[in-house]
């Protein structure tokens, strides 16, 4: 299998069929609208406004599964984020990415670029202690930590990258022109 074998629903419920961006740098985010990296919703549209016209696509798939971060319908959750933070990369429907309803698409991300750390500094620190509160071994499982990780995948449908929360803007937005 690879990346354009799978496809995620719109928010009218229209399948998005992957296939139609072969060819393109594609980042993969869950994302919500009342956590504390939801400020990054800003970066994600500078990065996506100014390397779109070069070959890349953001995918937006909120998720409520982090102590409820995504409230409200998809509606509410679209227009929140085009009137606070202008986005205009795609979003999708609200899903799951963890457990027994995960997206297919979010099990395959995992199991190319497994969870490998927060890396280094207090936020990264500080996700740690929470975590472990959560899940004593949640260094040792794939499963996605918290909103927006980010998953970046190269022209040739490649998932070269995965981006926790705690990551630096500046890394994702390098790997990201690095593959254009």
């Amino acid at each position: 299998m690879s990346i354009y074998d799978y496809s995620v629903l719109t928010p009218d419920g229209t399948d998005l069929d992957l296939k139609q961006y072969e060819g393109k740098v594609i980042m993969i985010v869950n994302t919500a609208t009342g956590c504390g990296f939801t400020p990054q919703y800003e970066d994600l549209e500078q990065i996506y406004h100014d390397c779109h016209d070069k070959g890349l696509e953001i995918i937006d798939i909120p998720c409520n599964q982090f102590k409820g971060q995504a409230p409200g319908t998809d509606e509410e959750i679209h227009e929140f984020c085009t009137l606070t933070y202008h986005t205009e990369f795609p979003q999708m429907r609200k899903s799951d990415v963890n457990g027994e309803h995960a997206l297919d698409l979010y099990t395959y991300l995992k199991g190319q670029r497994p969870f490998e750390g927060f890396g280094r500094g207090a936020k990264a620190f500080a996700m740690g202690v929470m975590l472990k509160r959560i899940d004593r071994n949640y260094k040792s499982n794939p499963d996605i930590k918290w909103n927006f990780t980010k998953f970046v995948i190269d022209r040739a449908g490649n998932v070269v990258a995965r981006f926790e929360p705690t990551a630096d803007m500046k890394d994702v937005r390098d790997c990201v022109e690095g593959l254009l």
